[in-house]
């Protein structure tokens, strides 16, 4: 690939912007670097742009919203562009990430060589189109909770290296992440009570080895939902139950000497199933379909 702009070149403004949202910028250039290499591996170039377009040409992009919803990644694409382009890359008119949008929006205008607007223009389309449509996706969840406590979470069902632009956009569609890896938290799973012989026994082996650390255990009836509580578990996630058993789990823990233990409702859940699942009351609901499933904005780049 042709000599690209190193990182320590990358405008100070737009570095400092993504670790004020919660990204590690080396880590966000080096997956900029990896999916341009996809388009020009081994320092090649982008022969259509170069055979076609003369190298002194000037050109102005408009990235523009074709439906509605809400923009995530727009701050990545600017990314590819300064370092596809260097300095040559001027972006203007960029909408903050987490702003809702209609058709015909434009939400960002890049200037610079043409070919390298043109060399750019996949990979920051294929980068913000993904990340706006996890965050239009989180977005409708958000309004369907609306009026209730429930809020909706993200789980680890992420693209492999994307966990933390994904996450990410989660969180500028106003949702909230859960844990990050297999270390922050612990998760107790249907095989590690088997494992363990047991909800409790596995909750309390956890709880012993990591004292600091959070822990979650999965159940799948109320008589384990009860036992973790008389143990002390403070967040629970409830699987695969119907409204009316999440329903009654809710006022069982409310009951509870111990009432500081949330609930998390998981298993299969819809849009179409939002407001009844937040209805019994439960703190939260997990959706893995916000990531691992979830369809790309549709975002259009046109040459001026």
């Amino acid at each position: 690939m042709n000599a690209r702009t190193p990182y320590e070149q990358l405008p100070t403004v737009l570095v400092e912007e993504l670790a004020a949202a919660g990204l590690d910028p080396p880590a966000v250039y080096d997956e900029v670097v990896s999916a341009l290499e996809e388009d020009l591996p081994g320092g090649s170039e982008d022969i259509t742009s170069a055979a076609t377009i003369p190298a002194d040409a000037q050109g102005i992009a408009d990235f523009g919203a074709r439906e509605p919803g809400v923009v995530a990644g727009l701050g990545i694409a600017a990314l590819v562009f300064a370092y596809v382009l260097g300095e040559g890359a001027v972006v203007s008119d960029r909408l903050p990430d987490g702003e809702l949008v209609e058709a015909g929006d434009v939400v960002m205008r890049v200037c610079g060589a043409t070919r390298g607007l043109l060399t750019a223009e996949r990979t920051a389309l294929n980068f913000a189109s993904h990340l706006s449509g996890v965050a239009t996706a989180t977005s409708r969840w958000v309004a369907e909770l609306e009026g209730t406590r429930a809020r909706v979470l993200d789980t680890r069902k992420t693209l492999p290296n994307l966990r933390s632009l994904q996450k990410y956009a989660v969180r500028c569609g106003g949702g909230v992440n859960h844990r990050f890896s297999l270390s922050d938290m612990a998760m107790v799973k249907d095989n590690h009570v088997v494992a363990a012989g047991g909800a409790v026994l596995a909750f309390e082996a956890v709880r012993a080895a990591h004292p600091a650390v959070p822990v979650e255990v999965e159940v799948t009836d109320l008589d384990q939902l009860r036992a973790l509580l008389d143990a002390g578990c403070e967040r629970i996630l409830l699987d695969n139950m119907t409204d009316d058993e999440m329903a009654e789990a809710v006022r069982i823990t409310e009951r509870h000497p111990s009432t500081r233990a949330t609930l998390e409702a998981s298993g299969g859940l819809t849009l179409e199933r939002a407001r009844s699942v937040a209805a019994t009351g439960v703190h939260f609901i997990s959706v893995g379909a916000l990531t691992h499933s979830v369809n790309v904005f549709d975002l259009g780049m046109d040459l001026s």
